[in-house]
């Protein structure tokens, strides 16, 4: 029997995963469509001045399935380094060590922070459950005002550009993993040696970049047979009736065509929806149109010193700072090189086509500067470089209006026959790279030799999906 045609949109950690299960596996004729020139979606890497830049900061969290964490051992060999996480949060004009330690907590905190705190957790069981519940509702039930107004909502606004009480509940619940005093102190108490459960402080990375792990699964599937076709701009997603035939798209300038069995897609799904021909009814674009991605600027400046801090990331929520982290790749990777020289990345969320999105490459630069020194953070000086890379689709908001849009889309693309969408983008859902990657695994067993679908096995799937909680 001849293998089915499976057609991958999208090169992200997802479908790139896909596309090496399925052809490690020899299940598929396995084509996979990326619009960029290089795989990793926004978990990608790119050269910058000698530099490997991720598209801000990623790490492999060892929350990953062991069996995926086996395969990416296996490819990476000892380029996927073990590193502890050693990162910084200024709160209340103070630096505080994260990952959360109880020595750090007592001697880095206001005594009226602390005491607030402290009141806030004797109190949760007489607190309340507002209705309808939204994201401050949620989290400020779970752990109080304090740890709320100091942190978490001035951080969510900056994040997603909405005030806390206008977005989702489930926003609370599927982003913040410690939203309860008692999973506050699980973590803190993870750093202690005693209570320290195994990779409790530590995160993997690949040398040479967050995006060699998609770099080498797309090998991997190449040297199965997959094909992988860069610079492939999707236009149109051909339907007879309810089923998928064809993808259109540009590549080098020229149209093309393909026809499959089955369509991974791990876009946007309300692109995935914009792109139908025919279109679909009105009730679903319109669904597609109220969907909400916040925009991300990352900011580089490569600047003439061996080393800004010790730290790999410092975490911004208070208001009068605009950036809301900054990474610095070489301390997340050991690395030394190049020498004399070190970058760093700045994160500032935005909306697309804003003022701020528009912002000169030379401006944004000013921007971080006057920030990190307003942080009490070593002023860089003059860059020697700037960069900007600009992400549309960085981050999804839950408003209270998006979970009904979302389930509109969702259960509309569910009726397409031999069609599945998934992956951060294709499911509207915050995620980490371990949580993608756990989502390829199962798409692709979920495909059977004769190109049909495991409809009952891939709800199962569906429902572990939405179980995922971000780890910090």
């Amino acid at each position: 029997m001849s293998r089915p045609r499976v057609v991958i949109l999208g090169g992200g950690p997802a479908g790139v995963g896909a596309a090496a299960r399925l052809a490690v596996a020899g299940a598929a004729e396995v084509t996979l469509l990326e619009q960029n020139e290089l795989l990793g979606g926004n978990a990608g890497s790119f050269p910058i001045a000698g530099f490997r830049a991720d598209f801000g900061s990623h790490r492999l969290h060892p929350a990953c399935d062991p069996e995926i964490l086996r395969d990416l051992q296996a490819l990476l060999g000892p380029d996927l380094l073990d590193r502890p996480r050693d990162g910084r949060i200024r709160l209340q004009g103070r630096w505080i060590g994260f990952p959360l330690r109880p020595l750090d907590l007592a001697l880095g905190l206001p005594p009226s922070f602390l005491a607030g705190a402290a009141w806030d957790a004797a109190s949760k069981p007489f607190r309340a459950a507002a209705t309808p519940e939204n994201f401050a509702t949620v989290l400020e039930r779970g752990l109080g005002r304090t740890i709320c107004r100091s942190f978490y909502f001035p951080y969510a606004e900056k994040i997603w550009g909405l005030s806390p009480a206008a977005l989702s509940a489930t926003q609370a619940r599927r982003r913040v993993s410690a939203g309860s005093p008692a999973k506050l102190i699980r973590k803190v108490l993870g750093a202690v040696p005693a209570f320290r459960k195994p990779g409790a402080g530590r995160f993997f990375y690949p040398r040479g970049g967050f995006g060699r792990i998609s770099e080498e699964l797309g090998r991997q599937a190449e040297t199965a047979g997959a094909r992988i076709l860069i610079g492939a701009r999707v236009g149109k997603l051909e339907r007879e009736g309810d089923r998928i035939v064809a993808v259109g798209f540009e590549r080098k300038g020229q149209p093309e065509r393909l026809e499959a069995e089955q369509f991974f897609s791990t876009l946007p799904a309300s692109l995935a929806v914009r792109l139908q021909d025919p279109p679909p009814p009105a009730s679903i674009l319109t669904a597609a149109d109220s969907l909400r991605f916040r925009s991300m600027l990352l900011i580089y400046l490569v600047i003439d010193r061996q080393q800004y801090t010790r730290w790999d990331a410092h975490y911004f929520p208070e208001a009068a700072l605009r950036i809301t982290r900054l990474s610095e790749p070489k301390n997340y990777s050991a690395s030394t090189e190049p020498a004399g020289r070190t970058l760093l990345c700045a994160e500032l969320p935005c909306d697309a086509d804003d003022a701020v999105w528009a912002s000169s490459d030379d401006d944004l630069a000013r921007l971080v500067v006057e920030d990190l020194c307003q942080a009490g953070l070593p002023d860089p000086g003059r860059p020697a470089r700037v960069a900007v890379q600009r992400l549309r689709f960085a981050y999804p908001i839950y408003e209270p209006s998006a979970e009904e849009a979302f389930a509109t889309i969702d259960r509309w693309l569910g009726t397409l026959d031999r069609f599945v969408s998934f992956g951060r983008q294709g499911l509207f859902a915050h995620d980490n790279t371990h949580h993608a990657l756990a989502m390829a695994y199962a798409a692709a067993r979920c495909l059977r030799p004769d190109g049909g679908w495991d409809a009952a096995s891939w709800a199962e799937a569906r429902r572990r999906f939405e179980s995922h909680v971000v780890e910090d």
